[in-house]
């Protein structure tokens, strides 16, 4: 018989996470069938609406996500929900940005950069890509290790679970690819959203309601959209920058654009799968606050409590008493949150891998063959995840490192996409100059330099939190390194050789021409059979620019992001003041 004890669930618990595990895994492993070539598994374009925006609120929620929400949230207030809605004002850019990845037919986003660049480039991009995503599985698994922890007072090997939730996300997403991930993000993100949502009415109704909160918690601050000195306008603006420059040089996003049918299938996906995991956000800084006023009510010593354990130790407290099955439904939940990211980082991982280092190497060897080194490399990636995850102190240490790993990278993609004069070297220097100036900008030299300059104080440079060496302001820093990347850019290209106008043309007539349904692309990176380039009228020319007029459906989609934008903040701000 099943020992619940022994994974310190009650037995009901414990079947409702067995039954998870198993359902996820089969379903992969039958998606499995469907995995003909290399296309097959690492970008299969036939999901609609629907599955791309499952797929695309899979792909980018996880429970390391709440977990730093919940504990920022604990030490600050609601000004905690920007370390998620940092992306919320390049939310409405997602209609925009989707359809000019999908109509590149590309297999990876490495295939771009070749495209745009040359080889060289492309390799820069997979090795730092697969560096990047194995630090994003590292970081997430760390969430999930404090998630599992406290919900479950330590009952849990974690060490153990984690291992659990990685064998089976590795099973699944080897036998099926891509495919097997969209299909389990469309199951694993309604959990993803019952995860989110499921513990706050229980809390809520604990504290008295937000009257009840507000009562309790006397501190202004707490209830502060913004915090002055630490998350204040000039943090949010540039984390936004921080974001939209480094969402194109995130792997995973090619698939999460580019999966879809047409590219209005990726449109919606993109966009509306992100506002779908803003709203979530609300819930997971909701239940923190509501959290914390409950610790008080109890009389807890809040300095003893530790932040990245607060939404586990709440679950734990409160589910067992509700119902029998809720504490088991709430781990299977943020094992799905886990596992619907995860998947699609490690096949994104092994596209880069495969059709970017290996095959260029090893041509001509069977489909088959491309299919298996896909596999094994995406289990190696996850290997480096896990071990990174071992190495990481906190949960927020690692999302810093992940945060700035991919805007150099990015900068090159953006100036790429509407500088003409863009160069391969000028790429590979504002990568260079990005890593070198995040490097420069973390040093205790560099740092102690910068305190000293006449308007250090006044301008809030460098940064101390009690008991932590001071750095530099993180927005300062982004400032700094985005700043470096884009000025190494310019110089740089300006005294290389330009690349050649039928290569460029190449590229801005795949960005400018519209997918058609059912479109049968035969090598990455080129325009079906037939089909003929795209003449777009052009909004900006000058000095070597490309900056093509939009058109109507990209006018209407970004104004109706914009107005989500406006509601969530809006609606927001009501409830906490409500």
């Amino acid at each position: 018989m099943f020992d619940a004890e022994l994974f310190g669930l009650d037995l009901l618990d414990a079947l409702v996470v067995l039954v998870y595990l198993v359902g996820v895994t089969s379903l992969g492993v039958l998606s499995g069938r469907f995995v003909k070539s290399a296309g097959d598994f690492f970008m299969p374009r036939r999901f609609g609406k629907a599955l791309m925006v499952t797929h695309a609120f899979g792909a980018g929620t996880a429970s390391d996500q709440a977990v730093v929400v919940a504990a920022e949230t604990f030490r600050s207030g609601v000004s905690g929900i920007w370390w998620q809605w940092l992306w919320l004002p390049v939310t409405p850019f997602y209609w925009l940005l989707a359809p000019i990845m999908r109509r590149l037919r590309a297999v990876t986003t490495a295939d771009a950069y070749e495209l745009r660049f040359d080889r060289s480039v492309a390799v820069l991009f997979a090795f730092v890509g697969i560096v990047g995503l194995s630090v994003k599985i590292g970081l997430m698994l760390k969430g999930a290790s404090a998630l599992i922890e406290a919900s479950t007072a330590g009952t849990i090997n974690t060490d153990l679970a984690v291992k659990v939730v990685t064998i089976t996300f590795v099973i699944y997403g080897m036998a099926g690819g891509l495919g097997a991930a969209i299909i389990a993000d469309f199951f694993q993100g309604i959990l993803t959203v019952v995860f989110s949502f499921l513990l706050l009415p229980f809390v809520l109704s604990a504290v008295g309601g937000m009257s009840g909160i507000r009562a309790t918690i006397q501190d202004p601050a707490m209830l502060s959209i913004v915090t002055p000195g630490v998350i204040g306008p000039f943090f949010i603006v540039m984390y936004a920058v921080q974001a939209l420059v480094g969402i194109v040089a995130q792997p995973f996003i090619m698939g999460v654009c580019s999966a879809g049918r047409t590219e209005i299938d990726g449109r919606y996906g993109f966009m509306f799968g992100n506002i779908l995991k803003r709203i979530c956000t609300i819930a997971w800084t909701l239940t923190a606050l509501a959290a914390v006023a409950w610790y008080m009510q109890q009389g807890k010593d809040l300095s003893a409590i530790e932040p990245d354990h607060v939404y586990g130790d709440i679950a734990r407290h409160f589910f067992p008493q509700m119902a029998p099955g809720l504490l088991g439904l709430f781990v299977a939940s943020l094992l799905a949150a886990v596992m619907n990211s995860c998947d699609s980082y490690m096949i994104a991982s092994a596209g880069l891998f495969t059709q970017n280092l290996y095959r260029p190497l090893m041509a001509s060897k069977p489909e088959r063959h491309y299919v298996w080194v896909g596999r094994l490399s995406s289990l190696m990636v996850v290997v480096g995840g896990y071990l990174f995850a071992q190495y990481v102190p906190d949960v927020k240490t690692a999302l810093d490192i992940w945060f700035k790993m991919a805007p150099p990278l990015g900068v090159a993609f953006w100036m790429g996409l509407f500088w003409r004069h863009t160069t391969p070297l000028g790429a590979w220097a504002a990568t260079l100059a990005g890593f070198g100036a995040w490097w420069l900008g973390v040093a205790g030299g560099f740092v102690s330099w910068v305190a000293g300059l006449p308007l250090a104080d006044q301008l809030d440079l460098v940064w101390q939190e009690s008991g932590k060496a001071a750095k530099i302001y993180e927005p300062w820093l982004i400032l700094f390194y985005t700043g470096s990347a884009v000025a190494a850019c310019i110089i740089v290209s300006l005294l290389t050789p330009q690349i050649a106008p039928e290569k460029l043309q190449r590229f801005y007539d795949l960005t400018r021409t519209p997918v058609r349904e059912g479109e049968v692309v035969e090598r990455p990176c080129t325009l079906p059979v037939g089909v003929e380039p795209a003449q777009r009228r052009m909004l900006v020319t000058l000095c070597g620019l490309e900056i093509p007029a939009p058109s109507a459906t990209s006018v209407r989609g970004f104004v109706a992001g914009w107005v989500c934008v406006a509601l969530l903040v809006v609606g927001f701000l009501l409830i906490i003041r409500w």
